[in-house]
């Protein structure tokens, strides 16, 4: 497969997409749907134009999957303003906590039972199906600074924790199998360096470096007066890039520490700006191009009433989104193409009860399960439970687990139910989601 034909596949898929998106915003279905299909129709089953080995690829597809978790889980810290003593937050660490961990369990207990697979197979798999995904599930999240439902900011931030906090649960699993059980003293360590310590550490380094290089940043842009001319792009690229490295130098889980920047950068936006309510990008809103004009020109509106913090403030948020979504959805579209593209040789027909288990039963009973009091009505809850979108953070796990010592017919079993329970996930939540946010929001509605 060369590097050309890949490329030649991503861009028809994106022109396909952009010429379509006036009749597929119509359409009950989401882009991740639709790019599934694309990819089974270009793959084997289809016109066989494309074919990927996931053995012969797992390397780059392991760095390429985290590439796109990681501009995710930026962008959904930056989108969540919030302040972590709120108690809408009790909604995310509830998810990301105790239900994530009751789905890892029922997931390996219906493996083992139903499927007859082995206990470290099991476990493996259901720690890889746990966590929801922040790159496939952007109708069910939080799209805007400004938006505080329940029900959207709690699986925002569900998403943003839970690929961190599956990973010590990946790891457990791969020692697990490696060891052939609980023989041997390597239980003691993995709870003290993955659980007590890196989860913490991966929180705390991403969240203050964020906080501190957004508020030494603006401090800077209003010194020298170049709100509107200073590249935010490589901010991005800049604070994950840092964020990552420092965490796993530590000892530390990335992916927590780059969803904890976006929510620190957040944060020295909402200092900045005297604690308003409304998020800066709102204020002052970057024209495009608005590097290539003059900064009285750079702007949308009359901003003259606006404090030099809150110029700063919105034109580095605005870029910062914007850059970061439009990474996130590139990704999203060529990774789903190429699950569907693979499908055709790894489809697992057990899947099929697979999925219906963990979508209608385990992961709804896992949040009924916790006491959330007023935090969530019951419709809320039926909600919650269903929207557990599985996605590109699971695949990156699969491949993280191929290349970390997951080997022989457990590879082969692993792949298989993966990447076919994340298809099914992607078609029936996919159909699913838009019908059913439209009833929840003419129900919110009909309340107010």
């Amino acid at each position: 497969m060369t590097f050309i034909l890949w490329m030649a596949v991503l861009g028809a898929v994106l022109l396909t997409l952009a010429l379509t998106s006036s009749y597929l915003r119509w359409m009950p279905v989401t882009t991740s749907a639709v790019c599934l299909l694309l990819g089974i129709g270009i793959g084997p089953l289809g016109m066989d134009l494309l074919h990927l080995d996931i053995k012969g690829s797992a390397r780059w597809m392991e760095h390429l999957t985290e590439v796109a978790v990681l501009f995710s889980l930026f962008v959904s810290g930056l989108k969540l303003r919030l302040p972590l003593k709120h108690r809408t937050w009790r909604i995310a660490f509830g998810m990301a906590g105790p239900v994530m961990l009751l789905t890892i369990l029922g997931t390996c207990l219906v493996l083992h039972w139903l499927l007859g697979l082995s206990w470290g197979v099991s476990l493996l798999v259901g720690a890889i199906l746990a966590p929801t995904d922040p790159v496939l599930a952007g109708l069910v999240q939080v799209n805007n600074a400004q938006d505080y439902d329940a029900l959207r900011f709690g699986l925002s931030g569900e998403a943003g924790l839970n690929d961190g906090t599956a990973f010590p649960f990946v790891i457990f699993a791969l020692i697990f199998m490696q060891h052939g059980g609980f023989d041997g003293d390597w239980l003691g360590g993995w709870v003290l360096k993955n659980l007590l310590w890196a989860v913490p550490a991966g929180l705390l380094v991403g969240y203050w470096m964020g906080r501190g290089i957004g508020q030494v940043t603006l401090k800077m842009r209003i010194t020298n007066a170049d709100s509107t001319l200073s590249p935010n792009d490589y901010l991005t690229l800049a604070l994950i890039a840092l964020a990552y490295v420092v965490a796993e130098a530590i000892g530390g889980y990335g992916f927590l520490s780059v969803f904890a920047a976006g929510l620190g950068l957040r944060q020295a936006e909402f200092k900045s700006t005297g604690n308003a309510q409304t998020p800066a990008e709102h204020l002052a809103q970057p024209v495009v191009g608005h590097m290539e004009v003059e900064p009285e020109h750079a702007l949308h509106g009359d901003v003259g009433q606006l404090q030099d913090t809150q110029i700063a403030a919105g034109v580095m948020m605005g870029d910062m989104l914007a850059f970061g979504s439009l990474v996130e959805r590139s990704m999203e579209v060529f990774l789903v193409t190429l699950l569907g593209v693979v499908l055709a040789s790894h489809w697992d027909w057990r899947a099929l009860a697979v999925g219906a288990v963990l979508f209608c039963v385990i992961r709804p009973l896992s949040v009924l399960s916790i006491p959330w009091g007023t935090l969530l009505d019951r419709n809320q809850r039926g909600l919650v439970g269903w929207f557990g979108i599985r996605g590109i953070g699971s695949i990156y796990y699969l491949f993280y687990a191929i290349n970390h010592g997951l080997v022989g017919t457990s590879s082969t079993v692993a792949v298989n139910l993966t990447l076919s329970v994340i298809a099914l996930s992607i078609i029936v939540h996919g159909l699913s989601t838009q019908p059913m946010l439209v009833w929840y929001e003419r129900r919110a509605q009909a309340q107010r």
